[in-house]
């Protein structure tokens, strides 16, 4: 579960990010990123009625819930990111795999994947 200081809860934070963020999307997800200048990002997950019924988009916002949790580790830190499913996540082939793909994806699109130290350091050994 992701910590409640992390995530966006009040509805006029979710406006400000759809309206003055920048978007990227996948058949699956939208993901929509604005710098906060916090030190830490913060997330909100939306999911339409499209999805499916209420079981279906509770399942989906568990999954991108999860998929984020697993990914924010590895992020550059101080966006308001929200995730929004899109109606393909109501077809029967949607499972988790693909929410968390689309997560990555989108991670690396946005820019928002953190440089990877280990890589920085061989770099600096090799020179």
């Amino acid at each position: 579960m992701i910590a409640r200081e992390l995530r966006l809860r009040n509805p006029r934070e979710f406006q400000r990010v759809r309206k003055r963020g920048r978007s990227w999307t996948t058949p699956y997800l939208v993901l929509v990123m604005q710098p906060n200048r916090l030190e830490q990002n913060r997330y909100g997950f939306a999911v339409g009625r499209r999805v499916g019924n209420a079981v279906a988009r509770n399942k989906v916002k568990r999954w991108m819930r999860e998929a984020m949790r697993m990914t924010h580790p590895r992020l550059q830190q101080g966006y308001d990111v929200i995730l929004i499913a899109r109606g393909r996540m109501a077809e029967p082939d949607a499972d988790y795999s693909n929410v968390e793909q689309s997560v990555s994806i989108l991670a690396e699109r946005a820019g928002l994947m953190a440089p990877d130290n280990e890589s920085a350091e061989s770099d600096q050994q090799t020179s």
